[in-house]
């Protein structure tokens, strides 16, 4: 198309006009085109400056975990020497982490072994500013992020766009926006498969689409002495060089899953294609099957009627335990399908459920995909991954646990993890049925409550559908422990430490209630204020995980992830928050990332590895969950259950091959699901060349100095052969 040639024609005449006009659209037209190829690399480039802001919008201190932070590891408290054996006592000038950095965002990063300055300043002197480079991966066949999020379609995006909950869309809309978005995804991935050259093939063992390495050890569990305590359903992790190198398969006609809140009552059938407790647990309403759906009508064993109905109940039976505001954090033994936890969000609780992986088949892998908090564990031989003294309430219905079995030493280990004046909900035939056996185990149940000082507040029966709840309660000092003529179950020794948790057996014994200014026998504040509220043990932290005094090192970092989350986290990654319900911060600190999505429809389960500083007690004080781990080692959840993963400044303290734990990840994340990155440059490089081989997107990577954050979203790629 050639320009008008305005010269030619007379002023004034129609012809000119006309050519003036239809020049001028032209030219507009040009100008949008141009705008709107590049608006979204200046809409990256300004996602970039943001995030990269936030990197370095203060100067602080960071050191060894040992030298600067009053707050012991896991590794220290369970003894460095042998991790997985009896519990030693390693004091804090011995512990092998002194030589280890604890790595933090760039923010808080200056050089070790110096006090934080007093001062704070928005950014980085003028002079330690440098150009950032900025790159956004496109993806094969799929638009930018801030085109499409997600993989859904444009008139999807847009919808969701105006509203971010997802409550009043209908059924129908969500089945076709999963089918549409798994379409696209599977379309985009088979599309990339010539982009890397193939490396990675698919496991094909009967059950691996469900695998999970620490659970699923059959050699292991082979060479079992016993399993009279459940020992076949505890971790036995391969080693790191017998993990199998080959990518989990996805169920046929797995799609997107449905969102929250909507997958409280309704997934895919095809995403959790397991059957058995449809017809196994038929009269108790816990699932049926409806279509290419599984519905949950939020039924229980002890609560056919509703787990809203048998919640509410408990709050009349004990109206002292204020659901959302006494009582934030929950503990549900023996979960099922974790109706319980999923109806107490509308309390305002979080419900950390867990159950073994045994005949109940997939009831945790059901769980996540609803989105509610559940991961794989058993009531065994070892101490739960908690710290001491962190739930509000523990809740066993029905949950198959013989409390009164082997000297009560189940019921020892919930008095470790439950907070003192906490409670103890027990929903079972021995509360309320007079058979014989019933009669015996109530006896026998309530004489272990009586040596651990726990009181009866209530017991009672529910009128409309007669299942009997019997609550205790734990004590909030030692008086009643010293008074006891029988010292059965005996003081713990000194050097058991009571939140050693990872790899350490369970003992018969009770560790004394803390007592003092600051101690953690005092009850948080109310919530909501208890998620930014300083807990009160930092008191006696002299100082925090930064080397700075710990109450103003912890209030520094509340502060600092707000402002992540709200200027980068949220709004210039490329990360669509509609379609993220399931998240896990990899490595937690004090839980601000969590505290600062507490506003989103989503959860986040705070990872606090063993060899970093032990801050989950203040997390679970904070009113948010979590959990030990080791990084080194496969997780205990399901294929496929999170939605988004966070590691900041992770893997460079890693001393174990990273390739698996990119691996692992991989197995975690749903199809479409996202990792936010931070970290060292050449840490990162690795990690993404494997990510690239697993055919991920990179859709952001940002650079300043030595530090990156890098935005990865998993596809549907799979590979095409079989291992």
């Amino acid at each position: 198309m050639r320009f008008p040639k305005l010269r030619t024609e007379r002023r004034g005449s129609p012809s000119s006009v006309y050519y003036l006009v239809g020049g001028s659209a032209l030219i507009a037209f040009l100008l949008i085109l141009v705008w709107v190829y590049s608006a979204p690399a200046e809409i990256a480039e300004s996602a970039a400056t943001a995030a990269v802001e936030e990197f370095n919008q203060n100067d602080r201190t960071t050191s060894s975990s040992s030298k600067t932070s009053s707050l012991t590891t896991q590794e220290e408290e369970i003894g460095n020497d042998n991790n997985k054996g009896e519990h030693e006592t390693v004091s804090e000038e011995d512990g092998t982490q002194g030589d280890t950095e604890v790595l933090l965002p760039p923010e808080v990063r200056t050089e070790p072994e110096h006090h934080i300055p007093e001062q704070k300043t928005d950014k980085l002197p003028q002079e330690e500013k440098q150009e950032f480079s900025t790159t956004q991966e496109e993806k094969t066949d799929k638009p930018a992020p801030e085109e499409e999020k997600g993989g859904e379609s444009s008139t999807n995006q847009e919808e969701n766009t105006k509203d971010s909950t997802e409550s009043e869309k209908s059924d129908s809309q969500e089945e076709e926006q999963g089918s549409v978005a798994a379409q696209e995804g599977k379309e985009s991935a088979a599309a990339g498969d010539d982009v890397v050259h193939e490396k990675w093939k698919l496991c094909a063992w009967s059950g691996s689409q469900d695998y999970i390495p620490c659970l699923d050890n059959t050699k292991a569990i082979k060479a079992l002495r016993t399993t009279k305590h459940f020992e076949h359903r505890e971790r036995h992790c391969p080693l790191q060089e017998e993990l199998p190198k080959c990518l989990v398969p996805l169920p046929d006609g797995y799609t997107q899953p449905i969102r929250w809140n909507l997958s409280r009552d309704q997934i895919w059938m095809h995403n959790v294609p397991h059957m058995g407790l449809v017809s196994y647990k038929k009269d108790q309403n816990w699932v049926r099957q409806a279509g290419d759906k599984l519905l949950f009508p939020g039924g229980g064993t002890q609560f056919k009627t509703g787990a809203g109905h048998y919640i509410d109940f408990i709050q009349e039976l004990v109206p002292s335990i204020a659901w959302g505001k006494h009582t934030r954090v929950v503990l549900d033994v023996g979960c099922g399908v974790a109706s319980f936890g999923g109806y107490l969000f509308d309390k305002d609780v979080i419900t950390m459920s867990f159950a073994p992986k045994d005949e109940h088949e997939a009831q945790v892998q059901l769980a996540l995909e609803r989105g509610i908090p559940a991961f794989s564990a058993a009531m065994g031989t070892q101490r739960l991954v908690f710290p001491s003294n962190v739930f509000d309430t523990i809740h066993c219905a029905r949950c198959r646990v013989a409390w009164h079995g082997d000297g009560g030493i189940l019921l020892v280990e919930l008095n470790r993890v439950l907070r003192p004046g906490g409670v103890f909900i027990w929903s079972a035939t021995p509360v309320y049925k007079t058979s014989d056996e019933d009669r015996q185990i109530w006896a026998d149940t309530v004489a272990i409550t009586e040596k651990l000082c726990w009181s009866l507040l209530e017991k009672g029966k529910d009128p409309e559908t007669g299942v009997g709840v019997a609550v205790f309660q734990k004590p909030t000092n030692n008086k009643c422990y010293d008074l006891r003529e029988v010292l059965e179950p005996p003081y713990c020794e000194e050097g058991d430490k009571p939140d050693a948790a990872w790899y350490v057996r369970m003992k018969a014994c009770i560790h004394k209630i803390p007592i003092g200014e600051g101690s953690r026998s005092e009850w948080p504040v109310d919530w909501p204020l208890r998620v930014d509220t300083p807990p009160l043990l930092l008191s006696n932290s002299s100082k925090g995980i930064y080397g700075k005094p710990a109450v103003e090192d912890y209030e520094f970092d509340t502060d600092h992830w707000k402002h992540v989350i709200q200027k980068s986290y949220l709004e210039g990654v490329g990360v669509d928050w509609s379609t993220v319900r399931n998240v896990m911060d990899m490595k937690a600190g004090y839980g601000g990332f969590a505290a600062a999505l507490i506003m989103q429809q989503l959860w986040v389960m705070n990872i606090v590895p063993v060899n970093e500083p032990d801050t989950l007690p203040i997390i679970f004080d904070r009113g948010l969950i979590g959990m030990y781990h080791n990084w080194c080692e496969p997780h205990s959840t399901y294929p496929r259950s999170y939605d988004l993963m966070h590691a900041d400044h992770l893997f460079s303290t890693l001393k174990c091959n990273l390739e698996n734990l990119v691996l692992e990840m991989d197995r975690i994340l749903r199809p479409e699901g996202w990792a936010i990155f931070r970290d060292k440059v050449e840490t990162l490089s690795t990690v993404q060349e494997t990510l690239r081989s697993l055919h991920w997107e990179v859709r952001l990577s940002y650079e300043q100095q030595n530090e990156q954050l890098l935005v990865a979203q998993k596809t549907f790629w799979r590979p095409k052969t079989t291992s």
